[in-house]
């Protein structure tokens, strides 16, 4: 498990290249019949992909964590970006579809990926934040994730999002959880931009075709940067930063949030003219 400490806004508009990926950028995350996790400092959070083709992976502790096992103190959410899967969470099964969601709570000792076809294995993508209190383990199908349309194809960023761990959704302590598809033809996500210094956000980029990249922007409104991502590759977005992205192609991406509330609409937003 890699770790990751916060950066300042004053330092990253400081960053060159180099510094700014080996920051704020992770991946490509899924391996072959590998668990990669990265423990960045913004609230906490663990990202990872697990990807399960000739045996199951277990979610294993790791010494930083200084628990007994992963969930001891922790949550998290997963979803699956692959062929079908199985989670066995405590010796419980679950199968899972593409895009599918399962919520862990604090608690659960044991978890188990597996793949139905190793020929077309599963990719499960994690979101793992500290939890205070205990949450049942729930499960949501994509069809169930209260779809919604915006954007539109004149601003080239008509996209559909699917809510997953949300106050109105799937519940935890902190996690906010979700994923966004953009429709052929359009390019832009999460444009115009917001901030949430209250929360941190990871972006995780998938469904990007072979040899196509997304422009994933972030700083200050007022001093942007931004970072080339290729498939399964992810970001992690400091609260202060804006995230927004621009591909050379439509793609999807899951985004993921913790800190101080779990509301959906908690964002200040940033107008296109402000951007710099």
């Amino acid at each position: 498990m890699e770790i990751r400490f916060e950066h300042s806004p004053k330092e990253t508009a400081e960053m060159n290249t180099e510094a700014l990926r080996s920051s704020f950028l992770a991946g490509p995350l899924m391996k072959d019949d590998t668990v990669q996790l990265m423990y960045t400092h913004y609230d906490r959070v663990i990202i990872g992909g697990a990807k399960p083709v000739r045996s199951g992976l277990l979610l294993d502790t790791h010494p930083e964590l200084k628990a007994d096992f992963f969930l001891e103190r922790r949550e998290v959410g997963i979803i699956n970006v692959g062929g079908r899967g199985r989670i066995l969470a405590d010796d419980q099964p679950r199968e899972m579809d593409r895009l599918d969601c399962l919520y862990l709570g604090k608690g659960v000792k044991k978890v188990i990926f597996e793949s139905i076809d190793p020929k077309a294995p599963a990719l499960f993508y994690l979101l793992s934040a500290p939890a205070h209190a205990t949450h049942p383990v729930q499960f949501l199908a994509k069809e169930n994730a209260l779809p919604s349309d915006m954007g539109a194809p004149e601003t080239s960023n008509a996209r559909t999002i699917y809510k997953y761990i949300h106050a109105q959704g799937i519940r935890s302590c902190q996690l906010v959880m979700g994923l966004t598809i953009l429709k052929t033809g359009s390019v832009w996500n999460t444009m115009p931009a917001h901030t949430h210094t209250r929360r941190m956000e990871a972006y995780f980029y998938f469904d990007l075709p072979e040899g196509q990249r997304v422009f994933h922007f972030m700083g200050r409104p007022d001093e942007t940067r931004h970072l080339v991502v290729e498939d399964h590759q992810a970001i992690v977005s400091p609260p202060w930063s804006i995230h927004s992205g621009c591909g050379t192609s439509n793609y999807a991406f899951i985004w993921g949030m913790a800190g101080e509330n779990y509301t959906y609409t908690d964002m200040d937003p940033v107008s296109i003219p402000e951007l710099r």
